[in-house]
């Protein structure tokens, strides 16, 4: 079994992240000669980092999923190791024994060089030149090589993927901190204009609100959980209860509402039937955002609840500001 979830992770990480590192440092470049940047343009890098914060935090979200994924076939692999190990020795034992017979009636010939081959390859070929033996001592001979084979392949399929998975969840998390800093500079710099976020125009994140729309069954019980966490932060990789990132409230969402749906948005989109027509979505649909880096529940009355992004809370939001024009498409469970 080969892990290649590390490996998609590594490639969408340098597809997301490394545009987005040239942009951001044309805007503000240390020993440059700039005119200082406007409200506007604070506000759009403000923005644009923030549609690459949301992608790199998914990235990590995957990369994370696929590391436990890994490490979970390491432990079943170890099990198997293990196992296969137990049968190894007790063959090998059979093997010596025969070897001993062997050597007491006198017939040597190349069955000592069997237990200090170089690994199953050698002792096979050994094997094959053994014609004297009975089936029965063959066939031991056999499955004494095939363990051993079966036995290194096991540990380094083991290591090889949880190698691989610990490799793209660091690189995961490394863009993730780094898209974070710049969206600490520029929000640094947006202290010096007043207040104007257009992604935020018109949110309600007051705490804990009640759900008042129309939607019943599933859809409803979504809804009302999402109401229920209004209020509480944004957390990079968060599933709850104390705080969610924006895959993590759908899932608990839905969870709530009887349906188990996968960690990151990407997985999510697959989940349902797409509706591409933002006119009509029903409450409880799951809406895409920014190249599948941000998703959250259409709320009915051209209102969305979800979780923003790092350092704002879980919110209501409308999305005539600026959430429908970077709407991509939704999904419903």
């Amino acid at each position: 079994m080969k892990n290649t979830g590390g490996r998609r992770t590594a490639r969408r990480i340098a597809a997301s992240t490394g545009i987005g590192a040239v942009v951001a440092s044309s805007l503000l470049l240390p020993g440059t000669a700039h005119a200082d940047p406007t409200r506007e343009e604070v506000e759009e890098e403000i923005e644009r980092l923030n549609e690459e914060a949301s992608i790199a935090v998914e990235e990590y979200n995957q990369a994370k999923e696929d590391h436990e994924v890994a490490e979970a076939r390491y432990d079943e692999l170890e099990e198997q190791v293990g196992d296969e190990e137990e049968k190894y020795e007790a063959l090998k034992e059979r093997v010596q024994k025969l070897a001993n017979a062997t050597y007491q009636s006198g017939d040597m010939d190349s069955l000592t060089n069997i237990l200090t081959s170089d690994g199953p390859e050698g002792l096979l070929e050994q094997n094959a030149d053994i014609t004297y033996l009975s089936e029965t001592q063959q066939a031991q001979l056999d499955e004494f090589g095939e363990s051993a084979e079966r036995l290194f392949s096991l540990k380094d399929e083991a290591e090889e993927a949880l190698k691989e998975a610990e490799g793209a969840l660091e690189e995961a998390e490394e863009a993730k901190e780094k898209v974070e800093e710049k969206i600490s500079e520029q929000e640094e710099l947006l202290t010096q204009f007043p207040d104007a976020d257009a992604s935020t125009e018109g949110a309600n994140d007051s705490g804990g609100q009640s759900y008042t729309g129309g939607a019943s069954g599933s859809a409803g019980a979504a809804l009302d959980f999402a109401y229920a966490q209004i209020g509480k932060p944004y957390i990079y990789g968060g599933t709850g209860p104390n705080g969610y990132d924006c895959s993590g409230l759908t899932q608990a969402a839905w969870r709530a509402g009887g349906v188990d749906l996968p960690r990151t948005t990407y997985s999510q989109a697959e989940v349902g039937n797409r509706i591409y027509d933002i006119n009509a979505l029903q409450p409880g649909d799951i809406m895409f955002f920014s190249g599948l880096g941000h998703n959250g529940l259409y709320a009915g009355g051209g209102q969305m609840v979800h979780a923003p992004r790092t350092g704002r809370n879980i919110e209501v939001v409308g999305l005539a500001a600026y959430w429908a024009g970077q709407f991509e498409f939704a999904v419903r469970p």
